[in-house]
């Protein structure tokens, strides 16, 4: 408590005009959502291979989970990566080195990757090299926008837009990568494999770009907002550990990324007991995360209004029967319908959850606390799909995977007491 109590009063906040204000969220979403498009483990990359470990490798579902797990293995770390980024300037250039750095490297083992025949052996050790080195540019991403959004009192509008460009590309990468995936199992997978990796390559050469020539602003800003440096690493991180804040932070995202009907269970339920294609899968997963999207714009608006322990509760409270409407589904087609209202009663908590992170590190340690955040994600996202693989295999089937992951989304609401009552206090500014 004694270091978080230390750090509030170097705390210094400019509130920005409106238009200087959108133009820095808009900047800062661009790298982000490039990421989105171009990591091996979310929609676009991730969905066909995944269908090809099933569908080409006919890997089971518990397979394909421990699959997932070993090439996550770098997203679990992502707070490494993230404490890298708080503390080294690759050639003296902060962020924008980071991003120009590990994209250049990102796209040179995609464009490896795409002349060699997709195995199981080099899609495990080229997916997983791929991911270690995402975190970096991933860490500069994220701590940059955390930075700012901090600097400008508008962390409820910055979760909004780091938010937004998560399942706005997932949209897209579900859609497009459903048709991929169709792709990879018939005589031409070697070529279709090759497209999706130079694809990578290509998104990772425009982050690379986006880190030489982008905006100097956005740059400039985020460098205004920070301190020197006067603690050591070892330091730094008792710094992090001894912020209570961020342990209420830490509890909420194990909790509501642990899902174990939601993603690995859900997909294999939908392909073989409804019999849906891999396109009407991906297309569930689009309109699942198209459904967050109007939400995240509401909460950019409310976030102005409304202290955030408010919208921690409307988030919390909507989260508990997201999933509800999937016990109701007897088809692929009545479960496109059942994907609307789980994005929508999803959107605030995600929201709300994001900025609560943002607001409750310490200074100087975004990007530690938001790949901190990020990793949480991964490490419950797959341990979930462990757990539901086995329930839905050994344990009563897919409704099992369905009660276990509203009940532990209700495990969230006693956890929302904890948050320190000056952080459930704060209320973006209004330009």
């Amino acid at each position: 408590m004694t270091a978080e109590v230390a750090a509030r009063p170097a705390e210094v906040v400019i509130p920005l005009a409106p238009g200087r204000r959108l133009r820095l969220l808009l900047y800062a979403g661009v790298p982000i959502l490039i990421i989105n498009f171009a990591a091996p483990y979310l929609g676009l990359i991730g969905l066909p291979i995944t269908f090809f470990l099933k569908n080409r490798l006919h890997l089971t579902a518990h397979q394909t989970a421990q699959f997932n797990l070993i090439i996550s293995i770098p997203l679990f770390l992502g707070f490494v990566f993230g404490f890298i980024r708080d503390r080294w300037s690759p050639f003296g250039t902060g962020d924008r080195g980071h991003l120009v750095v590990f994209g250049l490297a990102t796209a040179a083992i995609y464009a490896a990757m795409a002349f060699i025949e997709p195995t199981y052996a080099v899609l495990l050790v080229g997916v997983l090299v791929v991911t270690a080195l995402m975190q970096f540019v991933a860490g500069a991403a994220t701590g940059l926008s955390s930075a700012i959004g901090r600097h400008h009192a508008m962390t409820g509008q910055m979760s909004t837009v780091m938010n937004f460009a998560i399942p706005a590309p997932g949209v897209m990468a579900m859609l497009l990568g459903g048709v991929l995936s169709g792709l990879l199992e018939g005589g031409g997978a070697v070529t279709a494999a090759r497209i999706l990796f130079l694809l990578g390559a290509g998104l990772m050469l425009a982050i690379t770009a986006f880190g030489a020539f982008g905006p100097r602003r956005l740059f400039d800003d985020a460098v205004a907002g920070a301190e020197p440096q006067r603690l050591t690493p070892g330091a730094d991180v008792m710094r992090l550990l001894r912020t209570w804040a961020i342990y209420p932070v830490i509890m909420i995202q194990l909790l509501w990324q642990f899902a174990p009907g939601a993603n690995l269970a859900l997909q294999y339920h939908m392909a073989n007991e409804l019999h849906a294609t891999d396109a009407q899968v991906g297309a569930f997963f689009a309109i699942f995360y198209a459904g967050f999207l109007p939400v995240y714009v509401l909460y950019a608006w409310l976030a102005q209004r409304l202290r955030l322990g408010t919208l921690l509760w409307i988030g919390g409270i909507l989260a508990v029967p997201q999933m509800v409407s999937l016990l109701f589904i007897h088809s692929a087609q009545s479960a496109l319908l059942a994907a609307i209202p789980m994005g929508l009663l999803g959107g605030i908590g995600q929201a709300a959850f994001t900025d609560l992170a943002m607001r409750s590190c310490p200074k100087g340690l975004e990007g530690t606390m938001m790949m901190l955040f990020l990793a949480l994600y991964w490490i419950s996202n797959r341990f979930g799909d462990l757990w539901g693989a086995d329930l839905y295999q050994n344990h009563g089937g897919y409704n099992t995977t369905l009660w276990a992951t509203i009940a532990v989304y209700a495990l969230i609401l006693p956890v929302l007491f904890l948050v320190p009552k000056r952080i459930k206090a704060t209320i973006d500014a209004r330009g």
